[in-house]
């Protein structure tokens, strides 16, 4: 691939990632906080690619004002290997990463990894009175390695999506990042109680209910998944970040 074609391919970079970036699209490959980061990388691809096309030209400048001085010196000036076509294609993928927004991780990922529920060192201390709203891994984490204090008759509210064992067992999911989302993994939570005759996987619920003391283990990686009993759930649509942690 010749320089030019490498300034586009940078160009088409940069515009992707700083289109990514200014939108909600970027919460889809990393975590919130790296967005700053993912705004100077697209704006540096780019000013890469303007600067290689402003050398390129001003060589290409140069080589034909010593061509016209030199009153056509060597009869293979201005004949250049020209490069294959096909390098081109190399432009596809960007195309779709700039058009097409890839989905979330969801059900099928989730029930074939382990939980990524690990114990904390300490929970911070929770509001006083009303509903708790609470993410699931912060839920999970709680009931599962801190015996449920300051959950126990308190009403909560959580939002994930629904994922089911292979015994048809339901559980309220969330994918966490360490990083980006090639490194997404699950924290489940098994639904009890009141909960619709039909679930079907994928879909968004927020769960209103209690505290269950109960726990199951995970079949994939033997981690703790801890119950929530379901008083009310009700389909919703999926957040702007689908990711937690």
């Amino acid at each position: 691939m010749n320089r030019q074609a490498q300034a586009a391919v940078l160009f088409l970079i940069g515009v992707a990632v700083l289109r990514a970036s200014f939108t909600d699209l970027y919460l889809r490959y990393v975590k919130a906080e790296l967005r700053p980061l993912l705004m100077v990388a697209g704006a540096v691809l780019i000013v890469a690619a303007l600067a290689t096309v402003w050398y390129e030209l001003r060589a290409l400048r140069a080589a034909r004002n010593g061509a016209a001085e030199g009153h056509g010196s060597s009869g293979h000036d201005g004949h250049g290997h020209r490069e294959p076509r096909v390098s081109w294609l190399l432009v596809l993928p960007l195309l779709a990463l700039i058009l097409v927004a890839p989905p979330a991780p969801g059900s099928y990922s989730a029930m074939r990894a382990g939980t990524a529920l690990k114990p904390l060192p300490a929970f911070p201390e929770l509001p006083a009175g009303g509903t708790l709203r609470l993410g699931v891994g912060d839920y999970a984490g709680r009931a599962a390695y801190d015996d449920g204090r300051n959950l126990r008759d308190r009403r909560i509210k959580m939002t994930g999506f629904v994922a089911l064992d292979r015994g048809g067992a339901p559980h309220l999911t969330r994918m966490t990042l360490n990083c980006c989302a090639a490194d997404a993994q699950p924290v489940k939570v098994r639904l009890s109680g009141r909960l619709p005759p039909t679930l079907q996987p994928d879909t968004w619920l927020e769960v209103t209910g209690t505290y269950s003391s109960k726990r199951a283990k995970d079949p994939v990686n033997g981690g703790v998944i801890p119950f929530f009993d379901v008083t009310r759930a009700a389909p919703v649509k999926p957040p702007s970040d689908e990711y937690e942690g």
